[in-house]
């Protein structure tokens, strides 16, 4: 079967479908699943036959995750979700992050309140990972604007990498079995301290697998009184941070990407620190080629002014054809592809439910 691209939108009422050819044209949508439900988290798995797992939590019915054996044609719940012991003390309030373990059933998960679960069976049984779940941090940690959230998991190896806001940056390098707060050079705007060991507000956390200890991260910038805090890049897994964001209209944002072909190539979409929209109402991609040594402005295609809208920390992502798209949604409703890496920008469509996350891959 000829290659396609699916991607998957999850937003305020349900997750939607999106399938197209090879040449990007003509998007076919499905949906929505879950309907009614907000979608956080949403993972393509293209380990062996394509899945997709999408999380569905409702605060009256409970956290749910749905599983797709079709490319997103039909859905059903898995067995069970992500819950803490009757014991814990703690309830799940939802899930933010899915992400593909070692062997092809394994699976992680990241949720609110900022814990990782883990699954051996595709999703049907789940079990707390208590090096970070029980950290003697995690009942420190605060929420921010959107929660007590792990947002970010990374694997590479032994070495796993989380994301957590308000947490910070927390590196393993056991597989997992232990976990120690990794925040060098990562910055807080908002505690008298200006870098503390955790508790920073991180938004996303982004690598490739051919740069190995290289890490790129869109913390919450935007303060004044303490610029450049918040797009920084590590050259040792995490263990130290620099800032990158020189050149750039603000570092507040939510999402960062690496292009897939190319580690050095990395992506971020600047808002207004205090109002978390477009800077000037001007919606704009920058794009380093140098590793964040230096931005470019990428807008060709997209509103000149009047436009406010935001872009969340999951809602932008590439696809891996040979000449790459950036896709991101937006909380007006609005998905836009960038082709040519940016170069030129077309929305797919503009009138769905505020959008929480993309997930893009090619099957």
């Amino acid at each position: 079967m000829p290659a396609r691209v699916i991607v998957c939108i999850g937003t305020k009422k349900g997750l939607f479908v999106a399938e197209a050819p090879k040449n990007r044209r003509g998007f076919a949508l499905r949906g929505p699943f879950g309907a009614g439900v907000a979608v956080y988290a949403a993972m393509i798995d293209t380990r062996g036959t394509p899945r997709i797992h999408a999380s569905s939590c409702n605060p009256f019915f409970g956290m749910k995750v749905l599983r797709s054996n079709d490319l997103g044609k039909k859905f059903k719940e898995t067995k069970s979700a992500p819950a803490f012991p009757k014991e814990d003390g703690r309830a799940l309030a939802n899930i933010w992050s899915l992400e593909p373990g070692k062997n092809k059933k394994d699976l992680w998960c990241g949720v609110e309140p900022a814990s990782l679960f883990r699954s051996g069976d595709g999703g049907d049984t789940w079990e707390m990972v208590s090096g970070i779940s029980n950290h003697e941090h995690a009942r420190k940690w605060h929420p921010g604007n959107g929660g007590l959230c792990m947002h970010t998991i990374l694997r590479d190896g032994k070495r796993i990498h989380l994301g957590i806001s308000t947490g910070g940056h927390y590196l393993s390098e056991d597989g997992g079995a232990s976990f120690t707060a990794a925040n060098k050079g990562v910055g807080a705007g908002f505690v008298p301290d200006p870098y503390p060991e955790f508790g920073q507000c991180v938004h996303k956390i982004a690598r490739h697998k051919d740069a190995p200890g290289r890490l790129y991260m869109q913390n919450h910038g935007g303060w004044e009184e303490r610029p450049g805090i918040g797009v920084l890049r590590s050259d040792d897994h995490g263990h130290t941070w620099r800032s990158i964001s020189k050149g750039l209209p603000s570092d507040f944002g939510f999402p960062i990407v690496v292009h897939p072909h190319h580690p050095d190539t990395v992506y971020v979409m600047p808002l207004e620190g205090r109002t978390r929209t477009c800077p000037e109402g001007a919606p704009a991609v920058w794009r380093s080629e140098n590793g964040g040594d230096s931005w470019r402005r990428l807008a060709r295609g997209l509103p000149k002014k009047e436009s406010y809208f935001t872009v969340l920390r999951d809602a932008m992502e590439m696809d891996e054809f040979k000449s790459p798209a950036l896709y991101f949604g937006t909380t007006t409703g609005q998905l836009w592809i960038g082709r040519d890496g940016g170069e030129d920008w077309t929305c797919l469509f503009d009138s769905l439910p505020p959008i929480h996350c993309v997930k893009v891959a090619v099957v």
